[in-house]
């Protein structure tokens, strides 16, 4: 499995981004999909995550009401749809796929200017 992210940027604080997730490969061996997220000097944290069966779906308490995770079938793709985004949420957001052994993307960065 193979995952590419895109969608970042620079962004004010109360503006809005969407992250893309694709995967290819191997998808049928996915079970959850997640955008994970790191700061500098702080440790890599789960911001995100959805299941590929019935798309349950969970996320971190600092972004519940502000980040929606979805995902599209057709496409192979995770979006992170993230709302009034705070300069506390700058980091490179990682895409996350549950496989064995687990598979990463290369990361992008968001930054959100005060």
């Amino acid at each position: 499995v193979q995952l590419v992210e895109s969608g970042g940027g620079v962004v004010q604080a109360g503006g809005s981004l969407t992250l893309a997730c694709a995967a290819s490969g191997s998808t049928n061996e996915i079970n959850t999909m997640s955008w994970y997220r790191q700061a500098p000097g702080k440790q890599r944290e789960s911001v995100a995550s959805i299941t590929t069966g019935d798309g349950s779906t969970a996320y971190k308490d600092a972004v519940k009401g502000r980040f929606t995770i979805s995902r599209d079938f057709t496409k192979k793709t995770v979006h992170l749809q993230m709302n009034s985004l705070k300069p506390e949420d700058t980091a490179t957001y990682y895409c996350y796929a549950d496989t064995s052994p687990s598979t990463w993307g290369q990361g992008i960065q968001v930054t959100v200017s005060s």
